[in-house]
């Protein structure tokens, strides 16, 4: 409530313009069923292509069962820092499975996001050949899970097709390729390492599996972090998009349009622009702005900052002390009142719980199918959830946490929280694709990692996931359902020596991972993470790829394992079209990515290219996944019921277990494949039009996708800290807060931070 009593005029118009926040439970069912809708879209064949929720399938057919032992790598792609990760899985006391990491963070340059294919996948090749210099393994070839987390059509477990950029990605040359091949290229471009890419998934699946082997009930993956995204273990009898009938693979307001029409991809990502981190802070900011034109806030007054766009962080939103939030609107040089910052803690905590229920509407929509499909009165699961905003906000994992529960009613759901999910899943499904590839070879067989049991279709979001997962439908469809060729979990049997490249953000990570099975799981991990420049950002993909390699290089060199060539999994984080388990092909840039010559190409072989061009070091790339995969496939390895993976951080995405029947788009009805659902996009079709709200428009204008990723842009991190912006200014401009004052820092976009609005909540 606000201090003063005298001010309740000003507190009625503020909640008045707040109120556009507040879903009630028939709107967040409404989500629901468009949301099914959408995911019915994309797993139809015929719809596949029309469907917002893409519903992909990733190939992903079984969870970690508990014997999977050795060192792994892991990459973690999706955003502008990647993360490469050496996860060891063994054997510990009492019969348990240890898991032990090393990883590293690395940034990608600008220049690498926005140049091309080659300069990406060599900047991320030249980025695990520093990992693995300065943990002295390059002489190791060890697999290498790859977390890929954008929408990536996958054509097998190490074959993924990019779909199209988000986040901000945009090298040239990747959309439409194989994103495994492309670094796998790059790798052999380097020459100085080898590695083996035995599987791509995106955050979702990886943290998903990452959970699972903590909870193997875990067959949910949720990121809500810079995005937004979900991925589940669906039946195959569903998917019309893959070959199979057998087992399984894995509302806008006048700010939300705002913040699509300024974003990179206008029209797309709706979704995720509601929820993600990446918007969250520009929300916050496009509503302050309105608040001050109302001269509901700083007495009518924005500053210059405040008036600039993406100055309102997402982390501001997490501050619920009042000298903290006086300190940040202190620093956008206002002179807020003690009711100036009663007001924007209203504003951050409103747009904060909008993110949280629009999140949980669609994550429960999963959970329902799952449920109906299996018809039981009573659902058991776990939820591996990965992610900055759902890790760092204060409230918003509560929400999050009440809001599903309310939603499904005979649903027993555990969240857990993965712990370095993408990067750690993703060597997790090296662990378990590694040796079923090995016999492929030996026997020329193909075969299952595990036999799982189903998973059942959520009924409230089953026509979206349908359109998704239907062939002749997915085009069209918000939500993709991208197969992502990873069909199976953890099991518990995975052995030896892996690595794993994390490429997501302006970080990325090296891991490896030694995974142990003497009776009891053991899983060690080092990492180490590697910034990648804004230049290579926006660069070449050649520049992007040998900076990586550079950096796995410098990785293996200082673990003492550049002699070895080790399975490589590569989490890419962005949209792609996966063909197979280490071919994904870029669709499309985001987070900030433009490298040029990657859309259209496999990323995976560019940075195979640029670990050849090296010659220091060899790794077999044998995965490639997005942030969701790798989050599941974290998750299922501690828990086995883990077939779903989220992250709700900068973006949101998820993943899940799908049944190969239901999926279209891959040839096959035998048994389960991972699906990146992409669900960021949903509302891109306009679905969620009377949902969004003045300042969501704005943001999304405003972004660098205007149009696209609306969903993300009203729940990701990234934006989160402009749509208080917005509030507080439109709130200053009604005199409703900072006495109508504005100033230049608060008028400024993207000047009010999304870790303002978490600082400012907690």
């Amino acid at each position: 409530s606000f201090p003063d009593p005298c001010l309740t005029l000003c507190r009625v118009q503020v909640e008045q313009i707040l109120s556009e926040f507040r879903l009630k439970e028939e709107d967040l069912k409404k989500v629901m069923y468009r949301m099914q809708k959408e995911m019915d879209r994309g797993l139809k064949l015929e719809t596949h292509e029309e469907a917002s929720v893409k519903m992909l399938p990733t190939y992903v057919r079984s969870t970690p069962e508990g014997s999977e032992v050795g060192d792994f790598l892991s990459l973690d792609l999706g955003g502008t820092n990647f993360r490469v990760m050496l996860v060891k899985v063994g054997e510990g006391e009492e019969g348990q499975w240890k898991v032990k990491t090393k990883h590293q963070m690395y940034s990608i340059p600008e220049d690498a996001m926005t140049g091309t294919a080659e300069m990406l996948f060599d900047y991320i090749s030249e980025c695990i050949s520093d990992f693995l210099d300065k943990h002295q393994m390059k002489h190791k070839k060890l697999p290498l899970g790859f977390t890929f987390s954008f929408p990536v059509r996958h054509e097998d477990i190490d074959k993924g097709i990019l779909l199209n950029w988000t986040k901000g990605f945009k090298a040239s040359g990747v959309e439409g390729n194989n994103v495994v091949g492309l670094l796998r290229d790059a790798i052999k471009r380097r020459g100085d390492f080898e590695m083996d890419v035995v599987a791509m998934v995106n955050d979702t699946v990886a943290t998903m599996i990452s959970c699972y082997y903590e909870d193997h009930r875990c067959e949910v993956g949720m990121i809500v972090g810079t995005g937004c995204n979900a991925c589940y273990m669906e039946e195959m009898h569903n998917v019309e998009l893959v070959e199979g009938d057998e087992g399984r693979m894995c509302f806008l307001l006048e700010y939300d349009r705002v913040v699509d029409e300024t974003s990179l991809n206008p029209g797309q990502q709706l979704y995720e622009k509601i929820i993600g981190g990446k918007y969250m802070g520009e929300i916050v900011r496009l509503v302050l702005l309105k608040l001050v034109d109302e001269n509901l806030l700083f007495n009518g007054e924005a500053s210059e900052k405040l008036k600039t766009r993406g100055t309102f962080e997402t982390r501001f939103i997490d501050s619920d002390d009042r000298k903290q939030i006086y300190n940040i609107l202190s620093a956008f040089e206002l002179l807020p009142s003690r009711t100036d910052c009663e007001i924007v803690r209203r504003v951050c905590e409103s747009v904060s719980t909008r993110a949280a229920q629009m999140c949980s509407a669609g994550l429960a929509g999963v959970i329902n199918r799952m449920r109906e499909s299996r018809s039981q009165d009573t659902l058991k699961i776990t939820v591996g959830v990965d992610g900055s905003v759902y890790k760092l906000h204060p409230s918003f994992k509560d929400h999050f946490h009440a809001t599903v529960r309310q939603l499904t009613p005979g649903c027993d759901i555990t969240f857990i929280q993965s712990e370095e999910g993408s990067g750690r899943g993703a060597a997790l499904i090296s662990a378990v694709v590694h040796p079923v590839q090995g016999q492929r070879r030996q026997e020329g067989q193909q075969g299952e990692a595990a036999n799982l049991q189903p998973v059942q279709v959520p009924l409230r979001f089953e026509k979206e996931m349908e359109k998704g997962l239907g062939a002749d439908t997915n085009p069209t469809a918000s939500v993709k359902m991208l197969p992502t060729f990873v069909r199976s979990t953890p099991d518990g049997t995975e052995d030896g020596d892996f690595l794993a490249l994390d490429l997501g953000g302006t970080n990325f990570r090296v891991l490896r991972v030694k995974v142990s099975d003497n009776g009891l799981r053991k899983v060690e991990m080092e990492n180490q993470i590697y910034a990648i420049p804004e230049e290579l950002m926006r660069g070449s993909g050649v520049q992007l790829f040998d900076h990586i390699a550079e950096c796995l290089a410098n990785f293996l060199d200082k673990l003492q394992i550049k002699d070895k060539k080790l399975p490589l999994g590569f989490t890419f984080s962005f949209p792609c079209h996966q063909t197979k388990l280490d071919e994904s092909i870029l669709v499309t840039w985001t987070k900030g990515f433009k490298c040029s010559s990657v859309e259209g190409r496999d990323v995976v072989s560019l940075l195979r290219k640029s670990i050849k061009k090296r010659g220091d070091f060899d790794i077999d790339i044998v995965a490639v996944v997005n942030d969701t995969v790798g989050t599941m496939m974290t998750c299922g390895y501690d828990d086995h019921n883990c077939e779903v993976g989220l992250i709700v951080g900068t973006g949101t995405n998820a993943c899940y277990m799908e049944e190969m029947r239901h999926i279209d788009l891959v040839e096959g009805d035998e048994g389960r494949m991972c699906i990146n659902m992409e669900w960021g996009a949903f509302g891109d079709d306009g679905v969620l039009n009377d949902i969004r709200t003045e300042f969501d428009r704005e943001i999304d204008m405003g972004s660098l996708n205007p149009g696209k990723q609306l969903f993300e842009k009203m729940i990701s991190g990234m934006y989160m800290g402009e749509l208080v912006r917005l509030i507080l200014v439109k709130m200053a401009k009604d005199g409703l807060l900072f006495g109508g004052r504005l100033t230049p820092d608060l008028l400024t976009t993207g000047h009010f931070e999304t870790r303002f609005v978490s600082a400012i909540e907690k």
